[in-house]
């Protein structure tokens, strides 16, 4: 979400689509005075400029961004103001407005009593304002279902609606234009029915091509829009000229051709090229939308002494109880207090299976309840719930460049000038070279030059990958952080896994239990007495056992690094490991010493269970292996990748985890800063390291590595570090993420290619090179279709991305 953080602001932009006119724009902010830092982040279509705090700021961001020909969205809106009793009023509570952060422009009429504010609706919003004004005795009467994304929502939809209405407007009127121009030249008045059909299309639907190479010129700088004014306007005031003064050509003895349809029909592919363009780029972020959707607008609120009322989710506190019935989204992330239900974690974590949530566990937002019901405090509202984090880290990754694009921005930067001296070297070389029509001849040449000559396609072929895929990664689960590590993820051959946690569960569970001659008569006393114990292994026995009557304890004593021992009716009965029943002289029989010798083999911790004489159990325990972990290893390794895992826990349990998941690289007994020299020592050796973990320990290997991956169910220094994070903690989705770069990074290096390309090829056919091989002149009718192609193609095969199996 867009807001002002550590006087970090982010200002929606309209219009700035591709690297050149990022750059223009971050040229212009870089005069503002209170700016100091500033980067345009084009996939998310906006600025991030960071302030010394002074007020005017944002207001002189705007007008600099709106001076060069580009736009910020803003929403006007009029509000009755309240408690106005003279015009001097109507001046305070103006100056009052002026000040609020975000607020572009204020008219306060004590007349109508109303202000007109234009303001940021990412930055400010009514409720704002209100409290504002409330600070000195007046009030704004606003709608209280403002929404701010909803009403950029809005901007972005009337602004497509508009496009798309002057796209079918030129296309209408260039289509009977074209028919004219190449059948019926003969009949009478043609040049002025061609003349009156293409007015509208140049000067209306065109008109902002026009006015923003005007703006363009004034700061001296040029952009696509420089490109399309300059060639259709040479083309349409050239057919202009011809269609009033013919005789000046026919007394040279040459023929007064006019263009008017291509100065229409180039506009009209060009605004179907944008058209299309925006859809396309409206599809790469749907994976944004999706997750902004998943919030519920309404919640339902349980007040003490259980009224329930429905409020919307913007006033939402933390500690407030919330209500979810059966098939409704969570709103906010919070503690179940009462009720129980299984819920849908899916679009956040990519597990396909439901989620049981009873008393004290947490539920999140965004996920879905499905029959139960229950009652939870609200823990985190707003922007500090894990879906708006996500969405937060989805769109700053989305905005962040890889390392290709600064070459492409350098490129862009120059491309425009280069393409306007190539057009005008087109004409002077055809007036020069090409006998009597050559003047006819070079202005064609220079109209199609500067037509099929495409910055888009250069600018488009990075952002739209990257956004892709990092929507693709999120739809499967796996969060990017910036683009440089899907670029680099491809090229990773050595990865390194920490044990607990990511190749393991992280919590011990009962993975055996053998009661001597199978007589299980003696549960309820093993349940009692490991109940009373606070160890975290008693307590998966205590888990493993389920519900049970449990029987008086008396007498509990805790044994440190050997086990517990209680009365129990009239018996003492023990818990722990061997050496505890050996010194009380109880006898173990080789049935149960010998599983307990092979789980150790197993590197399974053993705990006995036995009466004052004898052992009557032996139970394993271990730190259970993900479902998941061996075939993913199994993946990687067949992926050309070494796979290495590190632990602190003892050899032999490292020896045989490694075993069963098929890792033949392994350390044991690892410290935390130990890791990040192991990373550093494969680096060294030339390998690209992938680090992946979820604690703590792990955050400075995470850190040093070139690729660091974090488990979601880890630690949030570890998620904080990471470069990339899996959402449900699953190996597999590892090999997923490398392939999901593959498909990025091949998708990049098409698009560059394909736009570099038709760009080498285009201009100088376009110039007349072939002419004098084979008399082939380039119309600027197919250069307008080829020019909006080539953005539409770089587009779309960015979105082939999303049809991808990972």
């Amino acid at each position: 979400m867009a807001t002002e953080n550590n006087n970090t602001i982010y200002l929606p932009l309209e219009g700035v689509d591709n690297e050149h006119c990022a750059l223009i724009v971050d040229k212009g902010l870089s005069k503002v005075e209170g700016i100091t830092a500033h980067k345009i982040d084009i996939n998310n279509s906006r600025a991030v400029i960071n302030t010394n705090g002074q007020l005017e700021v944002v207001p002189n961001a705007v007008k600099a961004i709106r001076d060069l020909g580009y736009d910020v969205d803003t929403v006007k809106k009029n509000f009755p103001v309240l408690n106005m009793s003279c015009a001097s009023c109507a001046s305070s509570s103006q100056s009052i407005l002026e000040n609020q952060p975000g607020v572009i422009n204020v008219a306060v009429n004590y007349a109508n009593a109303t202000a007109q504010v234009e303001f940021i609706p990412t930055l400010t919003d009514p409720h704002k304002l209100k409290a504002a004004l409330q600070g000195i005795g007046y009030d704004l009467e606003i709608d209280e279902s403002e929404e701010a994304k909803d009403q950029l929502e809005e901007l972005h939809r009337q602004k497509f609606e508009t496009l798309k209405k002057k796209t079918i407007g030129a296309v209408l009127l260039s289509i009977p234009t074209v028919i004219i121009g190449m059948f019926f030249m003969d009949i009478p008045y043609a040049n002025y029915i061609m003349w009156a059909l293409s007015t509208p299309v140049v000067l209306i639907f065109g008109r902002q091509f026009f006015i923003g190479a005007w703006k363009q010129t004034k700061h001296r700088s040029a952009n696509m829009d420089t490109l399309v004014a300059l060639s259709t306007g040479v083309a349409y005031l050239f057919s202009a000229f011809n269609t009033l003064f013919p005789g000046y050509w026919h007394s040279k003895g040459l023929h007064a051709h006019v263009y008017f349809e291509a100065a229409a029909v180039v506009i009209a592919f060009i605004l179907l090229g944008k058209l299309l363009e925006e859809q396309a780029k409206g599809n790469t972020s749907s994976a944004i939308k999706k997750l902004m959707g998943l919030q519920p607008k309404t919640v339902t609120v349980v007040h003490p002494g259980g009224h329930q009322m429905e409020m919307t989710i913007t006033s939402v506190k933390v500690g407030d109880t919330l209500l979810v019935k059966p098939g409704e989204k969570i709103a906010v992330d919070g503690t179940v207090t009462t009720g129980s239900s299984f819920v849908d974690e899916s679009m956040i974590s990519g597990e396909p299976v439901p989620v049981e949530k009873k008393q004290d566990e947490k539920v999140f937002a965004g996920t879905i309840n499905q029959k139960g019901s229950f009652q939870f405090i609200a823990d985190k509202v707003g922007g500090d719930t894990v879906l708006a984090q996500i969405i937060k880290m989805v769109q700053e990754a989305q905005g962040s460049k890889a390392p290709v694009q600064k070459l492409v921005d350098k490129i862009a930067g120059i491309f425009v000038p280069i393409v306007i001296l190539i057009a005008v070297l087109s004409l002077v070389a055809w007036i020069v070279l090409g006998g009597e029509n050559g003047f006819t001849q070079g202005l064609l040449a220079l109209v199609t030059v500067l037509v099929i000559a495409c910055p888009c396609a250069l600018g488009l072929a990075t952002p739209t990958a990257i956004m892709a895929g990092v929507g693709k990664g999120a739809e499967n689960g796996i969060l990017i952080k910036d683009a440089e590590s899907l670029e680099l993820a491809k090229k990773v051959n050595a990865i390194i896994l920490d044990k607990t946690g990511t190749i393991t569960e992280g919590k011990p569970v009962v993975t055996d239990i053998v009661w001597l001659n199978n007589d299980e008569s003696k549960l309820n006393e093993l349940a009692s007495l490991e109940k009373q114990s606070e160890h975290p292994l008693a307590e998966a026995v205590v888990k493993h056992l389920g519900k049970v009557a449990y029987s008086p304890v008396h007498h509990f004593e805790s044994i440190t690094g050997s086990g517990a021992k209680a009365h129990i009716g009239d018996k003492m009965y023990y818990a722990g490991n061997a050496s505890l029943l050996r010194a009380n002289n109880i006898s173990m029989s080789e049935e149960l010493d010998g599983e307990a010798t092979k789980w150790l083999a197993e590197a399974k911790t053993v705990i006995w269970f036995a009466d004052e004489k004898e052992a009557l159990a032996v139970i394993a325990i271990a730190d259970k292996i993900k479902e998941t972990s061996g075939e993913a290893v199994r993946q990687l390794q067949k992926a050309g990748i070494e796979v290495y895992m590190l632990t602190g826990d003892n050899e032999s349990t490292a020896k045989a985890i490694a075993n069963q998941v098929g890792i033949k690289n392994f350390k044991a007994e690892v410290l935390p800063a130990h890791k990040a020299d192991f990373v550093k020592e494969l680096q060294q050796r030339g390998k690209v390291v992938a680090m992946v973990g979820d604690g703590i320990n792990d955050s400075n290997a995470l850190a040093q590595a070139d690729v660091s991956i974090a488990m979601g169910k880890g630690s949030d220094i570890a998620m904080d570090v990471a470069k990339m994070t899996i959402i449900s903690s699953d190996l597999s989705k590892i090999p997923q993420a490398i392939q999901l770069s593959k498909y990025t990074v091949t998708a990049i290096r098409q698009n560059l290619f394909w736009a570099f390309i038709y760009n080498l090829i285009g201009i100088p056919i376009a110039a007349g090179i072939l002419y004098p091989v084979n008399g082939f002149l380039l119309n600027p009718m197919i250069a307008g279709a080829a020019m909006a192609l080539s953005s539409v193609s770089v587009v779309t095969n960015s979105l082939r991305l999303k049809a991808k199996k990972l």
